[in-house]
């Protein structure tokens, strides 16, 4: 969609020539707002659960985090996908690693709220770390070649 812009008049005091309010879009801003809650929710999740504290909001947020930081990594790495396949295959992602990890704690005897928090914790920055490396280690051979 093309947007038509209008030249200012001289007698226009302000310095860009119009009222910029009317130049941005007031949804933009609200993706990085809902992002910044939702990390901020999913890290209340991670230190209540390692923490151990008694409260109510302990279970939701812990699991909100158990689902958030996986699929966020996975999600990442999918990033060449349409949105909907991608949340699909990141959720999905989510839910398989959360099972590989508790599968791995019962079968070796170590089963615990908070190593299997960690774990996951660790899994999901590991992939992030991967898909970052793999995007950094891109961009220094594009420009090589070049």
């Amino acid at each position: 969609m093309q947007t038509l812009r209008i030249k200012p008049s001289s007698s226009d005091p302000s310095p860009s020539g119009g009222d910029e309010r009317l130049d941005q879009d007031p949804g933009r801003d609200l993706l990085p707002l809902l992002a910044g809650a939702a990390a901020a929710i999913a890290g209340v999740g991670a230190v209540l659960a390692l923490t151990d504290m008694d409260s109510p909001l302990r279970a939701p947020f812990a699991l909100f985090f158990l689902l958030a930081a996986p699929g966020t990594a996975v999600g990442i790495a999918l990033r060449g996908m349409e949105p909907f396949g991608r949340t699909v295959a990141s959720l999905s992602a989510a839910v398989a690693l959360n099972l590989l990890v508790a599968q791995g704690m019962l079968a070796v005897h170590r089963w615990s709220v908070r190593g299997g928090i960690a774990a996951v914790a660790a899994l999901s920055s590991l992939i992030l770390l991967l898909v970052l490396v793999r995007r950094f280690r891109g961009r220094t051979v594009r420009r090589r070649a070049s």
